[in-house]
């Protein structure tokens, strides 16, 4: 844990359908298992891993994560240790923007000094201890840039046409830079000029003070961060849930990184980490070359997540495996 984590919050993205992985996850009764509830190869979770990440950064009270109501029957088993103020219910999947803004509101109201850093929950990770050392720098650079939302970016080992990139501009500090613009999923002969001029994955990882945050959300949905803080404003006089359950309800689908970071590029900053054999798992196809490819290296030393075993092992899907490869 960092010395600096006194106002770090670390939030885990769990609520996803995990879709596009569907026909891998299916557990032993044929039930279809988001992928944050899986791991690739055996023990924990992919969400397991999120929060572990996180609380390496920020004190174990602060490691927080967001999951979806519908998806409870999963969660709620793997949870059962945690804090019920540290899980935040989504009522349903409107986008990751509104994921996001929930979290956010839901820390801020605790803590409206609150520093956040937030781990998509899909993700697996070959050489824990080097994307540790991306994250710490992170975080120290939020320290210094308080107003920026800070990006972070993994070297790529390879021209992917199924990632997004970022194309780094002016040097900042140490592995910080501008951002000039984002490219999503190039074709491969795209994707290899990008490497040439220094592009990074977005990682989807990204870190922020609070309140700078939401004041960016605001900007460019004002009309829906006003809807959500009343609704949890009434669900605090009439406890239940009921006012955010109908807002949920008639909110649209709106995603973080077109709606809320492309165009804020000013305010931005990228952080890059060295290759560290990261994935998105965002396809068949991707959990087969993990696999192919996996030489676990050492995680680094940080706090235990006590949760209990995924409940689908990817690996363990082999007639599947076989026909994604």
């Amino acid at each position: 844990m960092l010395n600096s984590s006194q106002k770090l919050w670390s939030m885990a993205l769990a609520a996803g359908d995990g879709t596009r992985l569907a026909a891998l996850t299916t557990d032993s009764a044929g039930n279809a298992v988001p992928k944050q509830f899986c791991s690739l190869a055996g023990g924990s979770s992919l969400l397991q891993g999120a929060m572990g990440r996180g609380a390496h950064l920020a004190a174990p009270e602060r490691v927080c994560t967001i999951v979806a109501e519908k998806h409870r029957r999963h969660w709620r088993p793997m949870l059962r240790r945690m804090a019920p103020d540290n899980i935040v219910v989504q009522p349903r999947n409107r986008g990751t923007a509104n994921g996001v803004l929930l979290a956010l509101l839901s820390i801020l109201d605790r803590d409206p000094l609150a520093h956040m850093v937030f781990l998509p929950a899909d993700h697996y990770v070959q050489d824990e201890a080097t994307l540790a050392l991306g994250l710490e720098q992170l975080v120290e650079h939020l320290q210094r840039q308080p107003t920026q939302l800070l990006l972070l970016g993994i070297t790529p080992d390879e021209a992917d046409p199924e990632l997004g990139y970022i194309v780094p501009g002016e040097r900042l500090g140490e592995r910080m830079h501008s951002v000039t613009r984002f490219v999503e999923k190039p074709p491969v002969e795209r994707a290899q000029a990008l490497l040439r001029e220094g592009a990074l994955w977005n990682s989807f990882i990204f870190a922020a003070q609070g309140a700078a945050l939401l004041g960016l959300i605001r900007e460019r949905h004002p009309e829906i961060v006003d809807a959500m803080e009343t609704a949890l404003a009434r669900d605090v006089v009439q406890p239940g849930g009921a006012a955010l359950q109908a807002l949920y309800e008639r909110l649209p689908d709106v995603d973080f990184s077109c709606a809320i970071v492309e165009g804020a590029e000013q305010r931005l900053r990228v952080v890059g980490t060295a290759p560290c054999g990261w994935t998105d798992l965002g396809t068949p196809r991707r959990v087969v070359e993990t696999l192919r490819r996996q030489r676990p290296a050492p995680a680094p030393r940080r706090r235990s997540i006590h949760m209990p075993p995924a409940l689908v092992t990817l690996a363990s899907q082999r007639a599947l495996l076989q026909m994604a490869g």
